[in-house]
């Protein structure tokens, strides 16, 4: 994203608007965009009006109300000059978007914003199966993001704890080598709103995955948010809840799938294999 030097005005309405705080008002008394900081989520762009008043006019405007102590302020949920420009993006900073744009699809997994279903749609997918866990490692959130560098941090951990990558998940499908869960190397300096990593482990191993997402929580750089799924027996009775009681979690029902979905796309992922 750019903001165009001709037509902002420095009404600072966007400032606020930034979703990681890249953007801010510099030197010249104009908006500015720090591109290393910006996670291309296009929040910016969405989330005010624009109106198409004359840029030169309204800087003189302002600058002369301002010696009279008096202000020109747009209502705050408009550029009153279109200043905002999308750039066409190209890899690797396409990532950024795709990952933080809740508008675009992911091309490796067809599916909007951080491109997976995770276990909503169990019911059909079967990512989980009776006997499996799978945990869902979220990094990142609106404030602060995350780096892939950081990411990648995890997902080596987490292989050589022997979890199973989960095969439509667009993490996953960046990956260079799942056994050991390096990432692409092109994409580890691209920055992200949120991302998510998803595995399966087997109930035995429950306890050593989360042990590891532990480990990985105390020395990550971002917020990480974590969660867990498993098949219900027929009784309605699960044994995840004790292994996660013995780890020190507290516990309760958040999602419930039903079993009452029937599938409607055949590209539907059926699980990852383990490395």
């Amino acid at each position: 994203m750019k903001i165009s030097k001709e037509r902002c005005v420095g009404c600072a309405n966007c400032v606020p608007i930034c979703s990681v705080g890249a953007i801010y008002i510099g030197d010249d008394g104009l908006a500015e965009i720090n591109t290393e900081t910006c996670v291309e989520c296009h929040n910016c762009y969405r989330s005010l009006s624009f109106e198409h008043l004359q840029p030169g006019l309204t800087r003189t405007i302002r600058r002369v109300l301002k010696k009279m102590s008096l202000r020109f302020q747009p209502d705050p949920d408009v550029c009153p000059t279109e200043a905002f420009i999308p750039d066409e993006l190209s890899w690797p900073r396409i990532v950024r978007r795709a990952f933080s744009d809740p508008m675009v699809t992911h091309e490796s997994t067809g599916v909007h914003g951080r491109g997976t279903e995770e276990v909503k749609t169990n019911d059909v997918s079967h990512r989980i199966k009776a006997g499996d866990v799978g945990v869902v490692i979220e990094f990142g959130r609106p404030g602060i993001g995350v780096y892939f560098r950081e990411v990648q941090k995890a997902t080596m951990a987490l292989a050589a704890a022997g979890v199973v990558f989960e095969e439509g998940n667009p993490v996953t499908q960046m990956m260079a080598d799942r056994a050991i869960g390096t990432i692409r190397e092109d994409v580890l300096d691209e920055k992200v709103l949120s991302c998510i990593v998803e595995v399966t482990v087997s109930l035995a191993d429950t306890a050593k995955a989360l042990q590891t997402v532990k480990q990985i929580c105390r020395a990550a750089e971002t917020v990480i948010s974590i969660g867990v799924s498993t098949v219900c027996n027929e009784d309605g009775s699960e044994p995840l809840r004790e292994i996660l009681e013995r780890e020190g979690y507290q516990t309760g029902w958040a999602k419930v799938n039903l079993g009452l979905g029937r599938a409607s796309n055949a590209s539907i992922s059926t699980g990852g294999t383990r490395s």
